[in-house]
């Protein structure tokens, strides 16, 4: 009966040995391996705007001078961030993902699965992965559409998805389309996701 009892302990201690392996060596060797990465701030993330945002300059000046003056890393800071807090404030990350996963062939639909290295910035933080897929994923959604696409998508997305379930935004826009400064801020922090440098194109 002793045997049973010294078989018992040493399978239970064997037990415990794997279950700290697998539940805090591994992890830990994997997010120490994390340390290294660059993570970079809303200046750092801003210092070259965009030729999206230089766009929108362009094709709307005086709106964008009344919203943001003049082209400049401190005004392309300030629309990426404004960007970012309307589109949690609206919970669009409840229907649109930033996050494309290892599974359902979702690298055929979205790219190449996204890696810890896409979220070390100052606008990930807290990150947005989203659980829904009501629409499309938008981790690198930055350059797959033109300014005009957004603006048109924003006021009325039917107008360019017909089966959209999506609600319009039009009162970020003028009634002539032109971006109010939140619209500038929206279709600006849309045209940035994915494209900080690090992230995996499709």
């Amino acid at each position: 009966m002793e045997k049973f009892y010294t078989l018992f302990f040493v399978a239970g201690i064997g037990c415990f040995v794997v279950a700290l392996v697998l539940s805090m060596i591994f992890p830990w060797m994997t997010l120490h391996s994390y340390h290294d990465m660059e993570y970079k701030s809303l200046e750092q993330l801003a210092a070259q705007p965009s030729q999206e945002f230089v766009g929108l300059a362009q094709a709307f000046p005086s709106e964008f001078e009344a919203a943001y003056g003049t082209i400049s890393p401190q005004s392309y800071a300030k629309a990426l961030q404004r960007g970012r807090d309307l589109y949690v404030g609206q919970a669009c990350w409840h229907c649109h993902s930033q996050y494309v996963r290892v599974v359902s062939n979702e690298a055929q639909r979205f790219g190449p699965p996204s890696t810890a290295q896409e979220y070390q910035n100052a606008l990930n933080k807290p990150h947005l992965w989203g659980t829904r897929r009501v629409g499309p994923d938008l981790a690198r959604q930055g350059g797959k559409h033109s300014n005009d696409w957004h603006i048109a998508h924003l006021i009325n997305p039917k107008n360019v998805v017909p089966n959209s379930v999506m609600p319009p935004y039009a009162y970020y826009f003028t009634k002539q389309g032109a971006p109010k400064a939140d619209g500038f801020a929206l279709v600006t922090y849309l045209q940035w996701l994915g494209t900080s440098g690090q992230q995996a194109q499709p």
